[in-house]
C-alpha cells in the first residue's frame, strides 16, 4: 500500500512538473536576435554569429578561419520589461573542452544594467542541441537594458531570446563607445573563464564603456602576415597586441615588425598596445615551458623597442606580473581562470584606460 501510494505521489508530480514546465514555455515568446543589436564585432559581415568575413580572407590559416567562426566577444544588446528571459539556441557542437566550463564553451551569459552599471543575470546552460533554458526569472516590473554574451568557444548557428508573453523586447543602440581590436591567443578568447561575461576584453568593456573586438584565436594567435593584413583593414580607435603567448620566440622576431608597420601604415596616428605574455605556470617546475615563455617576452619586448627607436610613433608596451605570484592563477597551467584575469585586469585595464583618454578614446 505504501508503495503503491508513493508510487501515486511520484507520477502525479512529474506530471504537474511537466505540465508547469510545458505551460511556461508556451507563454515565452521568443524574438531572432538578429533583429536585434550585435556588439563585438569588427564589422558587418553576412555571417551573423562568425567575427570575420572567412570568405573574403580566404588565404588566412584554416585554424584561424575556423577560429573566427566561434562567437567570443560577440553580445547581443536590447531592451525589455519582461519579468523573466529565456533563450533557445544551437551551436556546431565542435568538439567538447577538457579545461572550460560548458556554459563559457557553448553557453550563454546575461547582464542587465542596474544603477548604471552591468550586473551579472544568470547564465545559458547548455543542454541539448539546440538547448531552450531559463536564464533569469521572477524579476521586478519595468524596463531592464540587457547585455547577452555568446558562447565563446563553438559557433552559434541561431539564437532566439524568449520574454513573457505581452511583453515588448526591442533593439537598442550599443552601450559603448568608439572600438578597440584586440588580437591574439586562447587567454584572449576565453580560455578559462567561468563563462563569456568573465573573459577579460567583456569586463574591460562593461568597465570603460568601449567595444573592445575580441580577436582571440585559440593556440593561432601567431601574426601570419595573411591574418595581420586582415586586422589592419579593420577601422579602429586603437589596437591591443596580445599575442606574444603562441609564436615561439624566433617567430615573434621575424613577424613582430610586420605586424606593427602594418597596423601604423593603415592607420598612421592610433595607439598601438603590445602586452607580454602571462607567466605559463607550467613553467613553475617544468624548465622548458619556463624557458620558451622567457624567450617570447625577451623577444616582444626587444621588436617593440627596435620599433621605437626606429620611430614608430604611439606604441605602447605593457609588462609586469600579469597573474601573481602565488600560482593560484589559472585553470590548467596555461589559462587562466576568473581569478587569474582579474588579476590581468589589475595591471592591463589602468593602463589601456589610461591610453586611450590621452587620444580621447
Amino acid at each position: 500500500m505504501k508503495t503503491s501510494c508513493i508510487k501515486t505521489f511520484l507520477l502525479i508530480s512529474i506530471f504537474s512538473f511537466l505540465s508547469a514546465s510545458l505551460s511556461i514555455a508556451q507563454e515565452k515568446v521568443y524574438t531572432d536576435a538578429r533583429e536585434l543589436t550585435m556588439v563585438g564585432k569588427a564589422k558587418p559581415i553576412p555571417q551573423f554569429y562568425h567575427r570575420v568575413d572567412t570568405a573574403k580572407y580566404n588565404t588566412m590559416p584554416l585554424g584561424v578561419k575556423r577560429l573566427f567562426t566561434n562567437s567570443a566577444g560577440l553580445a547581443i544588446v536590447f531592451k525589455t520589461n519582461s519579468n523573466s528571459i529565456s533563450a533557445r539556441w544551437s551551436t556546431l557542437n565542435q568538439r567538447k573542452s577538457n579545461n572550460m566550463t560548458g556554459i563559457v564553451y557553448k553557453g550563454l551569459d546575461l547582464y542587465i544594467k542596474r544603477n548604471n552599471e552591468w550586473v551579472f543575470a544568470g547564465v545559458g546552460r547548455p543542454a541539448d542541441n539546440p538547448t531552450t533554458a531559463a536564464i533569469v526569472s521572477n524579476m521586478e516590473d519595468g524596463e531592464k537594458e540587457c547585455l547577452l554574451y555568446l558562447s565563446l568557444y563553438d559557433e552559434v548557428k541561431s539564437l532566439e531570446i524568449g520574454v513573457d508573453e505581452g511583453s515588448y523586447i526591442a533593439a537598442m543602440e550599443s552601450p559603448f563607445r568608439k572600438k578597440v581590436v584586440i588580437y591574439g591567443s586562447s587567454i584572449l578568447q576565453g580560455a578559462s573563464a567561468s563563462r563569456p561575461g568573465m573573459a577579460y576584453p567583456a569586463r574591460m568593456a562593461r568597465k570603460l564603456g568601449v567595444d573592445f573586438i575580441n580577436l582571440g584565436l585559440s593556440g593561432n594567435g601567431k601574426m601570419e602576415p595573411e591574418v595581420v593584413d586582415m586586422i589592419a583593414g579593420i577601422e579602429a580607435d586603437a589596437y591591443i597586441l596580445d599575442c606574444a603567448p603562441n609564436p615561439s620566440p624566433e617567430q615573434i622576431t621575424e613577424r613582430t615588425t610586420y605586424l606593427v608597420e602594418t597596423i601604423r601604415k593603415n592607420h598612421p596616428q592610433v595607439p598601438i598596445v603590445m602586452i607580454q605574455s602571462i607567466v605559463r605556470e607550467t613553467g613553475n617546475f617544468d624548465v622548458k615551458a619556463r624557458e620558451v615563455v622567457a624567450g617570447q617576452n625577451r623577444n616582444f619586448k626587444a621588436e617593440y623597442d627596435k620599433l621605437v627607436a626606429a620611430g614608430v610613433k604611439d606604441l605602447y608596451y605593457i609588462e609586469g606580473n600579469l597573474i601573481g605570484s602565488d600560482h593560484e592563477g589559472t585553470t590548467d597551467g596555461i589559462h587562466p581562470n576568473d581569478l587569474g584575469f582579474d588579476r590581468m585586469l589589475q595591471v592591463i585595464q589602468p593602463f589601456v584606460a589610461d591610453i586611450l583618454k590621452k587620444y580621447g578614446i
